[in-house]
């Protein structure tokens, strides 16, 4: 199976090219870019396939990242595997983010299961637990730091993701420097290829929006 994962979760903004039948990725790009996905995207893939030496009618998947991560760059990237599973009529599935780290670690935990934490700001933290194998143990949520750091010292596993150096700070301390959260594209295809198909890809979003209307600024329904 050929699939085409997509990525706009955070600040890449990548795709790639995969064969499941082979275990091989085909092609692969990633730009760092911060934001202004929707108008990288669609060149990105274009490029992308002829790198691969894949036409978009061999696509048989497509996957993409679903969050949590930038609101907006969600949004883009969910719409475009819509987009291109409707157009080309074949299924799209949507890859947390949180598993995608996950995965990318399970390397380095040697058998051991993982403890996924994203930086959310606001002070918060998003927390996901994978088994030795991979599979969720249980369900993704957002909490405060200081719970997250307390859940993070009883647990007896690796620790993954841009939220770890504030899980081993000391509770009120003046918040660490995290890394930026990056999702690798091609832990994106492996996983979107070995998933079951269910519904369209949504975005998986653990709170709202950080952009609010102004007030005073909104314009009456008529």
């Amino acid at each position: 199976m050929i699939v085409l994962a997509l990525d706009t979760a955070g600040v890449d903004c990548a795709a790639a090219v995969y064969d499941s039948g082979g275990d091989r990725l085909l092609a692969d790009i990633t730009e760092t870019i911060g934001k202004g996905h929707a108008e990288h995207l669609i060149a990105l893939v274009d490029r992308v396939l002829e790198k691969a030496g894949v036409t978009l009618d061999q696509i048989e998947r497509i996957a993409v990242t679903v969050g949590p991560g930038s609101f907006t760059g969600i949004r883009v990237g969910v719409a475009a595997a819509r987009g291109f599973a409707l157009a080309l009529g074949i299924p799209a599935v949507g890859v947390t983010t949180l598993a995608v780290i996950g995965a990318a670690h399970r390397p380095q935990a040697a058998g051991r299961p993982i403890l996924v934490a994203m930086d959310a700001k606001r002070g918060e933290v998003y927390l996901q637990t994978f088994g030795a194998d991979g599979s969720p143990v249980d369900e993704p949520q957002a909490m405060l730091i200081e719970d997250a750091q307390a859940r993070a010292a009883a647990f007896d596993g690796q620790l993954a993701g841009s939220a770890v150096p504030l899980l081993r700070a000391e509770a009120g301390t003046t918040p660490v420097d995290t890394v930026a959260n990056v999702f690798p594209i091609a832990d994106v295809a492996r996983l979107g290829a070995a998933m079951e198909v269910g519904d369209k890809p949504k975005p998986l979003y653990l709170r709202g929006p950080d952009a609010k209307p102004q007030l005073g600024f909104a314009v009456a329904r008529q």
